[in-house]
């Protein structure tokens, strides 16, 4: 009884500080407080998804994933393997508890709200992963890979320069903290490498590339004939033809040109909408499709993984069951590229998080990349409209330097003003799909290149203009 009564004035204790220093910081503060929930929902995400998913160290997740602010040490989380959870809250004292839980197939979902019995009914039974052997298939549907010299076009000394400099920390300060990298040159995986606890098996996050799945998506019912990017997006929101958003299109949508408000931060301004939207909303589709009209749609470009969200659950309502949506990525996409590792998050209303969380191995984001690069054609089977990808990396006309096109990254900048593009030394037709912290898959078509980098770069300066850079001086043009 005496522990208990100890424990409860622990807790009161605690609580009664963080109501002082509420006070004391005033309403205009409010956000140091607001902060503790969303920090306690994603460590127990990333938790789950580290121990459950990626097969990683917890120590290291919380050393590397969550290290980036000192306040995560107030964040204590227990992980119960055998019911695969995790439970996060402040000081472990049960304050502000948050808890994801894994579901086979979805990854690690936060409650949000939602009951933990509501998530756990949630079985996909999705469709085994294919190539069922990839080890006896041949690259790049399978993993078997020829042993063969690189091709005459590269210069094996320079390429191995360039990948040297991507995993060295010259300054401790600064740490890179790089976990993968593959590059493809001709369709052929010239060179991987990842660091230690980090296999061509661990599956790893996108974070925001899965805007750039998400497009892909999109694109394959654009094919079938089930969605006219160009039409007022299916919102149920905004159905009413005099709601100010009615006329909204799915293709504003992926531009990020939709006009809608939106306050997209991370580390800085942990308070945002973006931070709100995934880990302490249950359904970010709505959470997102409920913001009002800041400005008319196309006169302004303003990153939003909002609009992301709400094309992922445009996606769910046009395939139709809910049964149907689980499988549709597996079916469409990933078992017909040899996507065997990808598992796309979920949150807690069943939709994916087509924002930022997607999981699988290096060498399944460079076969989407090069999936990308050959405009959506896979083993002689079209699976993308015939010029998506043209589409897909025309640059939206208000995105500043001509970086943004629809759900990928561009580097067109101005034809004449190479010194204005995001990567100046680079052919213009590059293009990626980009993530926090430095998740990046590059094509560039007119190199056959495809790149992957993964890591965990607090800052995401990770040094990529001058490892491009090295790539190319490594290609004999």
């Amino acid at each position: 009884m005496s522990r208990i009564f100890t424990r409860k004035r622990i807790v009161w204790g605690i609580l009664l500080i963080v109501l002082i220093c509420g006070g004391y910081f005033g309403y205009t503060k409010r956000e140091y407080i607001e902060q503790i929930p969303i920090g306690c929902a994603f460590k127990a995400k990333a938790l789950c998804a580290g121990v459950f998913v990626q097969g990683l160290d917890p120590e290291m997740i919380t050393r590397e994933d969550s290290g980036f602010s000192p306040m995560f040490k107030l964040f204590k989380a227990s992980i119960d393997r055998e019911k695969k959870a995790v439970s996060c809250s402040l000081l472990g004292t049960g304050l502000f508890k948050k808890t994801a839980v894994y579901i086979e197939g979805l990854g690690p979902i936060l409650l949000s709200g939602v009951p933990e019995e509501t998530v756990r009914a949630m079985k996909p039974g999705l469709p085994a992963p294919e190539p069922a052997d990839p080890a006896a298939v041949p690259w790049p549907m399978g993993d078997l890979i020829p042993e063969e010299a690189a091709p005459a076009a590269i210069d094996a000394a320079k390429l191995g320069q360039a990948i040297d400099r991507a995993f060295a920390e010259p300054d401790p300060k600064h740490l890179k903290r790089t976990r993968a990298i593959v590059v493809l040159y001709d369709g052929r995986l010239v060179v991987e490498r990842y660091a230690p606890a980090i296999t061509r098996d661990t599956r790893l996050l996108s974070w925001s590339m899965a805007k750039s799945f998400t497009n892909v998506l999109v694109g394959i019912l654009v094919k079938q004939g089930k969605i006219d990017i160009h039409d007022p997006a299916p919102v149920p929101e905004w159905k009413s033809i005099d709601d100010p958003r009615h006329a909204i299109t799915t293709d504003q949508l992926m531009r990020m040109s939709s006009g809608l408000d939106w306050y997209e931060e991370y580390a800085e301004h942990p308070v945002s909408d973006v931070n709100r939207m995934l880990f302490l909303e249950p359904d970010h589709a709505a959470y997102a499709a409920a913001k009002p009209p800041a400005v008319a749609p196309d006169t302004v470009w303003s990153y939003s993984s909002g609009t992301a969200n709400i094309v992922s659950r445009i996606i769910r309502h046009v395939v139709g069951s809910q049964e149907v949506y689980w499988a549709f990525p597996r079916l469409e996409l990933f078992n017909k590229i040899g996507l065997r590792s990808a598992v796309f998050g979920s949150d807690a209303s069943g939709t994916f998080i087509g924002s930022s969380y997607l999981y699988a191995t290096a060498r399944d984001f460079a076969r989407f990349g090069l999936f990308c690069l050959n405009d959506g054609v896979w083993n002689g089977e079209r699976i993308l409209p015939e010029g998506w990808m043209a589409y897909s990396t025309t640059v939206t006309p208000k995105a500043e330097k001509g970086v943004y096109g629809a759900f990928f990254w561009t580097n067109q900048g101005e034809p004449d003003h190479p010194e204005k593009r995001e990567y100046p030394k680079m052919p213009r037709d590059l293009y990626w799909a980009d993530g926090y912290q430095g998740q990046q898959i590059f094509v560039c078509p007119s190199l056959k290149l495809v790149v992957v980098r993964l890591g965990m770069t607090w800052d995401s300066n990770w040094g990529a203009a001058e490892f491009l850079d090295g790539l190319a001086g490594a290609i004999n043009k």
